[in-house]
């Protein structure tokens, strides 16, 4: 009787069914923060109480309400999620922490551009004066990467039409939020279509889209974004369901019905009327 021994592999050939296990165990780690619970009320509250936050980011806590918006969206620890303009990092850092040790946050800021400013500073504020008034190194984002213990923020620079950093995978990401900026995209002439189909396809299937901003009163559109910084909220919606997001939600806790929306600093001085929109990709 012939005994036939089995051929050498060459190396580096995965039998199939390894290789196939592999990628299964890949795919349900990858999976694991989507299945992870939602935070608590109670989680979320202690989040935001925690000491180790800037007296700043509490200062702004009183018309950011970020206990409403991080249970308004949902947040799991392990979630990757990307911060559209983040500037100081305000939201970036909240949502780090809820992230967690096994989460990522991407904090995206654009590279400096050369144009004209707006016609108007947000606000209402001299045009000079958010300019010249030195931001303190910790609330910057490189200096809340550093100091923050709980969680990971990752600080890129990419344009508003390319915001997804290189080394993120298509449909990898939880989670992408936009707070107060997109109407800015309009007066600095930035291709919000293409922002939008990048978000999409940044996203994995149930991801969430969440942006909030000032409203504009209706048939405004974008069109005071660089005087009243403000923009219509149907408008905003109607941009981002072409790119494929499906509306979800809307958080009423922003919201001040007795703002006229026809200045950028209401009269008399009140809260402007903001919406929060979330959109998820099928």
């Amino acid at each position: 009787m012939a005994f036939h021994l089995p051929l050498p592999r060459p190396p580096g050939i995965v039998r199939p069914l390894a290789a196939a296990a592999a990628i299964a165990l890949a795919v349900t780690l990858a999976g694991c923060a989507t299945r992870a619970p939602t935070l608590t009320r109670d989680q979320v509250a202690a989040l935001v109480a925690d000491p180790e936050r800037s007296e700043a980011d509490r200062t702004n806590d009183q018309r950011r309400k970020p206990q409403e918006m991080l249970m308004f969206i949902g947040v799991k620890p392990g979630m990757q999620a990307l911060d559209i303009s983040a500037a100081g990092g305000y939201t970036t850092e909240l949502l780090a922490r809820a992230a967690g040790p096994s989460g990522r946050v991407y904090g995206q800021t654009p590279p400096r551009r050369t144009g004209p400013a707006p016609a108007q500073p947000e606000g209402g504020a001299p045009p000079m004066a958010a300019a010249a008034a030195p931001r303190p190194p910790s609330t910057g984002l490189a200096g809340r990467a550093e100091r923050l213990r709980s969680g990971h923020i990752v600080a890129v620079v990419q344009p508003f039409e390319q915001p997804v950093p290189p080394e993120v995978a298509p449909g990898s990401l939880d989670l992408v939020t936009l707070m107060f900026n997109y109407h800015d995209l309009g007066h600095l002439g930035a291709d919000r279509a293409q922002l939008n189909r990048a978000v999409f396809a940044a996203l994995k299937p149930g991801g969430l889209y969440v942006l909030a901003d000032h409203a504009g009163r209706p048939g405004t559109g974008i069109s005071e974004s660089g005087t009243l910084h403000r923009i219509e909220e149907s408008f905003l919606r109607a941009e981002v369901e072409q790119a494929g997001f499906r509306f979800a939600d809307e958080g009423f806790f922003l919201r001040n019905p007795n703002d006229p929306r026809d200045r950028n600093t209401p009269e008399p001085p009140q809260p402007k009327d903001d919406f929060v929109l979330k959109f998820v990709k099928p």
